[in-house]
């Protein structure tokens, strides 16, 4: 990935996000494998991000997977976000990325994930496009849903050259 360090304080809170994601079992077991391991703060994050998994945190890659889809694909990301979104529905799957079942109506994480970008200079294809997707989300379901954590965590990564197939996913695309 990017080796610039800017990018690299947006990597930082992106695991922070990931690692003090409230009451889920990642965050739990990073809690308790500091608790074993006071001294050597990377045996928690190790311990946390091994067991991000597809529950509670994974639909970052599912959400990736859908803007570097949309990127790739060039030509009108209006109509490619609008058929996206459809088909979900159509399917009656949720789009990895979008609701909260706490942070209504938005997720509060995000835009500061955002900021940090912003400070770094990072705000390519992938940002763009997740704001056009969040747009096609709120109109074809007639309400808002918030972009979450997981959701701008994955068009991070991939802003920074982190490829969603190595991000954890719960096979929501």
């Amino acid at each position: 990935w990017s080796s610039d360090v800017c990018s690299s304080d947006l990597l930082d809170a992106c695991l922070v996000t990931l690692m003090e994601h409230g009451f889920t079992p990642s965050s739990l077991i990073a809690r308790m494998a500091f608790d074993s391991v006071p001294d050597q703060v990377q045996v928690a994050m190790a311990a946390g991000l091994l067991s991000i998994g597809g529950v509670f945190v994974g639909t970052m890659e599912g959400c990736a997977r859908i803007l570097q889809e949309g990127v790739a694909a060039g030509g009108d990301l209006d109509e490619y976000c609008t058929r996206v979104v459809r088909e979900h529905r159509g399917a009656k799957k949720a789009m990895p990325g979008f609701g909260h079942p706490f942070h209504k109506p938005d997720d509060p994480r995000p835009p500061r994930l955002f900021d940090v970008a912003k400070e770094a200079g990072i705000d390519g294809p992938y940002l763009q496009l997740l704001h056009r997707l969040s747009a096609a989300v709120d109109r074809e379901n007639g309400r808002h849903l918030t972009i979450n954590a997981t959701g701008a965590i994955g068009a991070l990564l991939l802003e920074i050259g982190i490829p969603a197939e190595i991000m954890r996913d719960r096979k929501s695309t």
